[in-house]
């Protein structure tokens, strides 16, 4: 039997530096960095690392080869990585971690000495897009392209202070309020006079994602905010032959929900309502406050179940399904999220019956590792020549990026699937199809 087999690409070795610039040094990143830290002095485990500690099947499951992703592909190590980044606080990563409660500060102190040389520049920054938050640590200029210099600037600067030779920007900030695409953004010129005409509908996060596009460095959006899935930024990132992936990191309850709606739709087992509450306290908690940057999270949150069920396949099924989500900011939880889900399904002759889960989670111990992969696999996209949309991280976010009139595969499994297969592609391996055949000559 033919195997399909990938085609090794020409990887360029993973040597020096690589530098992780980060608009936000709040929760999420604080943690990312903390933990990186403690994981490269032996004092932590990435649990929750795909990168670090997953592994991958390579050949017949006949073969027992399953080498560590990180041994298999030629990934950045962990001693490598630098960070710095922006913020309109000013305080150093070690404050910072500290104002966000997630991690104990036994646990900090161990690392404060690398923490505290994380030192944010001044943020870009503006009020209109997320209204429950202020800073006076910002940077001012006449335009928005100026503000895009100035990030440039910033950028080399900290190459030139850390050896960093390569770079992934990645963003950690808060979400931006609710914006849909409009003509500013529909192509590269248009957008370009609107960086140097202060267009209010170009957003802070856009004008970092188009100072690493434009400068080549593989940009990485945390948050569900419209940024870099504009056309003005996708042909960008063709122009510059630099990767970009998706938007609004997979962590807490939409990770459940592509675990538990692929269940019911592989047993075809109907839905009738997904009634979603969350309660947070940290600061993204605050900012969702505001109504407008809870739409952005929101219809991040719905689009999920929607291309998961097909109820376009399958209107017995799915076709009355009611889906509500609601997030409540409740500041005595702080970082530690509550995502409570009440699920009613129907099965045979219509008898129905209820799920219920109760994830008390932690929103950025969740999110910290999926930012560290991401991190890893944008830098060996890049190196493998690999630029313009990476679908197959999808597995990593909430809303995939994918070509227009393709609808984003949302199923955490088919994610995964995609996802390795794409690492053996790279790696010249035969993909894996689970077909099975060859190990039933007999029967074929």
């Amino acid at each position: 039997m033919e195997q399909v087999r990938g085609k090794k690409r020409t990887i360029a070795p993973a040597k020096g530096g690589l530098g992780v610039l980060i608009p936000g040094i709040g929760a999420v990143s604080t943690t990312l960095i903390a933990g990186t830290f403690s994981v490269r002095k032996g004092l932590a485990t990435p649990v929750g690392s795909l990168t670090q500690m997953g592994t991958i099947r390579l050949g017949k499951r006949t073969d027992l080869r399953s080498p560590r992703i990180k041994d298999f592909t030629p990934l950045a190590e962990l001693e490598d990585l630098v960070f710095g980044g922006w913020d309109i606080h000013g305080k150093n990563a070690y404050e910072a971690a500290l104002e966000a409660g997630v991690l104990k500060q036994e646990h900090l102190d161990p690392v404060r000495k690398e923490m505290c040389a994380v030192k944010p520049m001044e943020a870009v920054f503006d009020r209109a897009f997320v209204r429950r938050l202020e800073g006076a640590h910002v940077k001012r200029a006449k335009t928005k392209m100026h503000l895009v210099d100035l990030l440039a600037k910033d950028m080399e600067a900290f190459q030139r202070r850390t050896g960093a030779v390569r770079l992934v920007m990645i963003w950690c900030g808060s979400t931006e309020t609710y914006l849909t695409e409009q003509e500013i953004h529909s192509d590269l010129d248009r957008f370009e006079r609107g960086l140097k005409e202060n267009d209010p509908a170009i957003s802070p996060s856009m004008v970092y994602a188009y100072a690493a596009i434009r400068k080549g460095i593989p940009f990485i959006n945390g948050a569900p905010n419209l940024t870099e899935n504009i056309p003005a930024l996708l042909s960008l990132s063709q122009k510059k032959r630099t990767p970009i992936s998706g938007d609004d990191f997979k962590t807490g309850q939409t990770m459940m929900k592509t675990v538990i709606a692929p269940a019911l739709k592989a047993r075809m087992l109907g839905l009738s309502g997904w009634f979603s509450s969350n309660i947070l306290g940290n600061k993204d908690g605050k900012v969702l406050d505001d109504p407008d940057s809870f739409r952005t999270k929101e219809a991040s949150k719905l689009s999920v179940l929607q291309h998961i069920l097909q109820p376009e396949l399958y209107p017995h099924l799915y076709g009355d399904t009611y889906h509500k989500v609601r997030i409540d900011y409740y500041p005595p939880r702080g970082d530690d999220k509550e995502g409570w889900d009440n699920i009613d399904i129907f099965g045979w002759m219509g008898y129905p019956m209820q799920i219920k889960i109760d994830f008390l989670c932690r929103d950025s111990i969740l999110a910290a590792p999926v930012a560290l992969d991401l991190i890893l696999l944008m830098d060996l996209a890049k190196r493998a020549g690999k630029f313009g949309i990476q679908e197959w991280l999808s597995f990593y976010f909430k809303n995939p990026i994918v070509p227009k009139g393709l609808y984003p595969e949302h199923d955490l499994f088919i994610q995964l699937s995609k996802l390795k297969n794409n690492l053996r592609y790279l790696m010249g391996e035969e993909l894996i199809t689970h077909l099975g055949v060859e190990y039933y000559p007999n029967s074929v």
